[in-house]
């Protein structure tokens, strides 16, 4: 590897890229020119560097053609676009594209890594990871620790190999040894003994620090701050942080990663902080990212400043071609192993659409909760993996300690909270993956509930091996707005995946890079919360959702930026949403209500259960917009903001007003079936629920989704408490997870102990010619009393603990319909 080298392109001539100008006279025509252009550029090429090359004319073209014709040269001037220049005017233009998308070196790698899966990838089902520190050599007791892995039926396992420290006698320089290895062979022993218990083992490297020595031989193997100075570790400060994008990564550890899987022939190698510690301004990453884009580095983390969005792209890029050197150099020693990344969610710097189709499988490293979190965040979690990773295994990591930022990691975690968050990671498909820090143990407290969740997950794993999800609901995710808007996205989610697990709705997660047919067809409503930045062609492919009788619900800004988040003069869904923008957004209100229209438009579901309330409070921010064409009486207007102080000022100005704050629109069906139904909020109903809790807020998300959806769910769920709702298809069987949440603790954790909830009563909808063979649940461990009317099931669950598994059994010949 050479990070500094400058990478080349096909010299394809094109016009030089200049600042998009969205609106111009003539653009239409001059992009038609273009893909004709385009046309006759690609068809002669097989080979994809001059595909991409031709793809860097098309987008060249296209922002050339987006200009004035008074503001540019003749439409083909022969000026040759470099890979710098490709990434610059994508950064300032907004282009339509990202640099990961087509660059030649990743393209090329991104085949190698997804040509094969390894053989094992999807045999493991419970994970086991022993994460040694440097005294461990000789002060534990290997015995115990395979007894262990066997008495939790752990069928894989992750242990600690090098990095940071080496805990096997490596013969590469500055690769530390540890102190206490002497003539030992740590990963050499637990490796023979997991090999006899039948696991499958990945190696675990963490190459974020190092040691005097190296810093003083290779000086640009560490990272610097703003300032220029090479940083310390912050907590080890005996240790350098190294730069995750240099020759430290790309050198020096893959030649510990070839060491390793000569020696052991692993499964894979698991690695742990990777991507770098923050930003870094060594020689390295200023030289190659000035190479690549033109910039210098940028000393702002505002995603709107066009050379801080180069970095995002390149820094993608570049941890992509990372994995790929990687991969590909482990796969040449053992061509049935891999490397898995440790990245995923939607604030990876990587982007998960390509992440999805390059890993054989992915683990969810949210080992618990910390601060204000709901026990159903690592089902997030889990959803967020699978949305881009589809039915390739995903793995959830969960710690035995206390999870805060004063990082405890020598600590124990109280029991039931500790089986809550294995309960809902479980629930929603992830495997189990358990972690100890340490493999002398100073405290043993942790070991029966673990051992406890591990033998109950075997003893069901029949029906945990998931074939798909069978959710109606997607709540679609995006990167785009994280990366290139910010201002804390994930509220929005939240709010929406708090108001679903309280109604009771299963649902998935969708990537905002995969709203074509084949990743939307088994849903009926989109769910988008404040999703601002969109691409026209992801704009598109919402649209052609709601053309083949899909729903869509949306709130606030959702495509009021593109994909960069540069913003649009209008929605990108205005059509959709049946309204324009109208050119300003009010950041904060302060006492505005919502008046509830019962009188104008007569018992509308948008207002079930809020039968007796007259108005009830607004959010926070809201979007002024116009309409597009004559609503009918909308069910929510505005009551604008008036004092809150002092308290005799505390009246409303203005009662009422005829400014709708919900538009809502039916589109026609085709052949007879139900068409797609739009509920757009032009404001933050979704980020004040999150954060106020507010019941009728509830009530108007619940009703939206009741109302868009239009059709009878998978499963209904009714009883008391607060549960986590899962429904998924098995080869033979349909399960049903309900997971309860109802506890003081629920927002809180840790919690103190289980509260059980009583009897509820299960309705599920089963696919068309289904044949129950039996109904099973798991968890009392006996036959429930069931009512079967037509295509509905009934199950009655007692009591529910913790978790418990409506299992039912199929015929063979029937468990394939779709329901």
């Amino acid at each position: 590897m050479e990070p500094d080298r400058a990478q080349k392109v096909n010299p394809i001539r094109v016009t030089d890229g200049q600042q998009l100008v969205h609106k111009s006279e003539g653009v239409a025509v001059r992009i038609s020119t273009v893909i004709s252009l385009l046309t006759n550029q690609i068809a002669p090429y097989d080979d994809q560097e001059s595909v991409f090359s031709a793809w860097l004319l098309f987008v060249t073209m296209l922002a050339s053609a987006a200009i004035p014709c008074h503001e540019t040269a003749s439409p083909m001037t022969p000026t040759p676009l470099s890979r710098r220049q490709f990434i610059k005017s994508t950064a300032i233009a907004g282009a339509t594209v990202s640099l990961a998308q087509f660059t030649p070196g990743l393209v090329r790698g991104a085949e190698k890594l997804a040509a094969a899966n390894p053989s094992w990838i999807d045999r493991p089902m419970r994970w086991a990871q022993l994460a040694l520190v440097e005294n461990d050599p000789g002060n534990f007791d290997l015995k115990f620790w395979l007894n262990y892995f066997e008495r939790t039926k752990s069928d894989a396992v992750c242990l600690s190999a090098g990095g940071c420290v080496a805990f096997y006698p490596t013969n590469i320089p500055f690769h530390h040894r540890s102190a206490w290895l002497g003539d030992r062979d740590c990963l050499g022993d637990l490796v023979t003994g997991c090999r006899k218990l039948g696991m499958v083992i990945l190696a675990r490297t963490d190459p974020h620090a190092t040691y005097d020595d190296a810093t003083a031989v290779h000086p640009d193997w560490i990272a610097v701050d703003a300032n220029g100075n090479k940083r310390r570790h912050w907590a080890s400060p005996e240790m350098w942080v190294t730069c995750g994008l240099g020759p430290y990564n790309f050198e020096f550890m893959t030649e510990v990663h070839k060491e390793i899987m000569s020696r052991y022939r692993v499964d894979g190698i698991f690695i742990n902080r990777w991507s770098g510690s923050g930003m870094c301004y060594c020689e390295h990453c200023a030289k190659n990212f000035k190479a690549a884009s033109g910039f210098d580095l940028p000393r702002t983390d505002n995603p709107q400043d066009p050379v801080q969005r180069a970095y995002i792209l390149w820094r993608e890029q570049t941890l992509f071609d990372l994995w790929q050197t990687w991969d590909r150099a482990v796969r040449e020693i053992n061509p049935d192993s891999c490397v898995v990344p440790n990245t995923g969610g939607m604030d990876s710097p990587l982007g998960m659409k390509k992440v999805g189709e390059l890993a054989p499988m992915l683990v969810a490293d949210r080992q618990a909760r910390r601060g204000l979190m709901a026990p159903w965040a690592i089902g997030l979690s889990a959803k967020e993996y699978r949305a881009t990773l589809g039915a390739k295994p995903a793995v959830g990591m969960f710690g035995v300690g206390v999870e805060e930022v004063y990082r405890w990691k020598d600590s124990v975690q109280n029991a039931d909270e500790i089986r809550l968050w294995a309960a809902d990671l479980i629930a929603n498909g992830l495997r189990p993956w358990f972690i100890k820090f340490g493999a002398v143990l100073r405290d043993e407290r942790w070991l029966k509930p673990v051992e406890e969740i591990f033998v109950r997950h075997a003893r069901w794993e029949k029906y945990l091996r998931n074939e798909r999800p069978l959710a109606r609901i997607g709540v679609v995710y995006s990167q785009q707005t994280a990366w290139f808007v910010g201002s804390r996205t994930e509220d929005h989610l939240n709010g929406w995946y708090q108001a679903l697990i309280e109604a009771r709705i299963p649902f998935e997660l969708v990537h905002e890079g995969l709203l074509d047919d084949a990743h939307t067809s088994q849903f009926k409503t989109l769910i988008l919360p404040n999703v601002v930045a969109l691409s026209d062609a992801q704009c598109a492919q919402i649209h052609e959702f709601v053309d083949r009788g899909g729903s869509v619900i949306a709130t606030h800004e959702t495509s009021l930026s593109d994909e960069f988040g540069v913003r649009r003069n209008n929605f990108g869904l205005a059509e959709l949403f049946g309204v324009n923008f109208a050119g300003k957004i009010e950041p904060r209100m302060q006492n505005a209500y919502l008046r509830l229209e019962h009188e104008a438009t007569r018992e509308h579901p948008l207002l079930t259960g809020l039968e007796d309330a007259p108005r009830i409070i607004h959010g926070v921010s809201r979007i002024e917009v116009e309409p597009r064409e004559k609503f009918p009486p909308m069910p929510l207007t505005l009551i604008p903001s008036y004092p809150d102080l002092p308290m005799e000022k505390v009246y409303p100005r203005v009662d009422k007003t005829d400014t709708a704050q919900v538009f809502i629109r039916e589109f026609g069906g085709a052949e007879g079936k139900p068409g797609g139904r739009v509920v757009y909020f032009p404001w933050d109903i979704d980020r004040t629920f999150w954060e106020v809790l507010a019941v009728d807020h509830f009530k108007l998300l619940r009703n939206a989704v009741e109302w868009a959806t239009n059709e009878e769910p998978p499963v209904t769920v009714t009883g008391p408490g607060i549960l986590d709702v899962t429904i998924w298809q098995q080869q033979n069987s349909i399960t049903v997870h309900l997971v309860n949440l109802t506890n003081p603790m629920m927002m809180k954790g840790p919690a103190r102990e289980l509260v059980p909830i009583g009897e509820q009563k299960v309705r599920v909808r089963l696919p068309e010619g289904s044949r129950v063979k039996k109904v099973h649940l798991l968890a009392a461990d006996k036959y429930s009393h069931v009512q079967h009317h037509g295509s509905e099931l009934t199950i009655t669950v007692p009591s529910i603990l913790d978790h418990e598994v409506v299992a039912i059994d199929l015929s063979a010949a029937s468990s394939a319909g779709e329901i």
